[in-house]
């Protein structure tokens, strides 16, 4: 596939502040001409939180809201019904804001690992504890996802979808770090072979470009490439120097790198070329060749823009656009 179509140079992860479908749609499609994506809008409420808009696309499981979170349910209640049509409204509004648009377009969905550390059974704890639930859980994901790109590319006949999952807790399902309801202990971790398959399974739904963000600490590299992940997505100032080879094997193995490198919440933002500086240094400590920047990064913010201003949301959204086109201008 040639490598042009499948990204742009900068995009954004996912949420956005406020609850107007329209005017998010307006902002996601018009800060990216060349790389829109599908916002969600979690300040609506339960169902429009990243992980309850993935509840409205599981097949046949249904969750409601409980004190503690989402919790599986027996039937589609309010909440789930909420959740859909909700992501029914964004898509709507996606639909009018590209008409005619031919180019990649990413949509996000949380993924089976960080859905099975907070969707709770019926007894109050996480699925994460019952590999059967976490088998259930991956397979409905995997069929919900297919139902949903197969609607994206009916309403918007010119994109190339570009799938994210978002995977937050990856790290921490994989370490045993997922504390059990009553906070005293954690669950035990998952084997790594285990959290493989299960995300090979949910990523093989799709034939387009599979890219997975964590804007945790220790974001696995060498995992997520063994899985066939396109691209990671992460927050680049949590890197340390541990994460230094990973990256360099990544970049020579082909996977893009979402690099988030725009603080995500209110600040001053620096001149765009300050804020792809560390990227350049990273770039230089591995020896890599600077002309392959451009074509190795996809700018974005750190994190979803939920918890920005609606102002600084759109002054980072085109802060991404600028310093990336001040990568491609001045890899040096």
């Amino acid at each position: 596939m040639d490598e042009i179509k499948l990204w742009g140079p900068a995009t954004g992860v996912g949420s956005l502040p406020g609850g107007d479908a329209r005017e998010a749609a307006k902002t996601a499609t018009g800060s990216f001409e060349d790389f829109p994506f599908l916002p969600e809008l979690p300040a609506r409420g339960p169902g429009a939180d990243m992980i309850g808009r993935t509840i409205g696309m599981l097949v046949d499981l249904y969750a409601h809201v409980e004190p503690s979170g989402w919790r599986i349910s027996d039937r589609p209640g309010r909440d789930t019904k909420r959740a859909r049509s909700w992501l029914g409204e964004d898509l709507d509004a996606l639909e009018e804001f590209t008409q005619g648009y031919e180019g990649p377009l990413k949509v996000q969905a949380v993924g089976p690992w960080t859905l099975a550390a907070a969707l709770e059974l019926r007894g109050g704890e996480a699925a994460l504890g019952d590999a059967g639930a976490c088998r259930d859980l991956a397979g409905s994901l995997a069929e919900g996802l297919h139902t949903h790109l197969a609607e994206l590319k009916k309403r918007v006949p010119g994109a190339r979808p570009v799938l994210q999952l978002d995977e937050p807790s990856l790290i921490a399902v994989l370490r045993g770090q997922i504390r059990t309801a009553s906070g005293y202990r954690t669950h035990r971790a998952v084997d790594r072979q285990v959290v493989e398959s299960a995300l090979r399974d949910v990523m093989a739904v799709h034939d387009g470009p599979v890219i997975v963000h964590s804007c945790a600490p220790d974001v696995p590299f060498a995992l997520l490439r063994r899985v066939g992940a396109a691209g990671i997505s992460f927050d680049f100032s949590l890197l340390t120097e541990r994460d230094e080879e990973s990256i360099g094997e990544a970049v020579e193995a082909g996977t893009k790198l979402f690099a988030g490198v725009v603080p995500s919440t209110d600040t001053a933002l620096s001149d765009p070329g300050g804020s792809v500086m560390g990227v350049r240094t990273l770039w230089r400590r591995l020896g890599l060749n600077p002309g392959t920047l451009a074509e190795s990064v996809v700018v974005t913010p750190s994190c979803g823009l939920a918890g920005a201003s609606p102002a600084y949301a759109r002054a980072a959204l085109a802060h991404c656009v600028r310093a990336a086109r001040s990568l491609a201008d001045n890899p040096e």
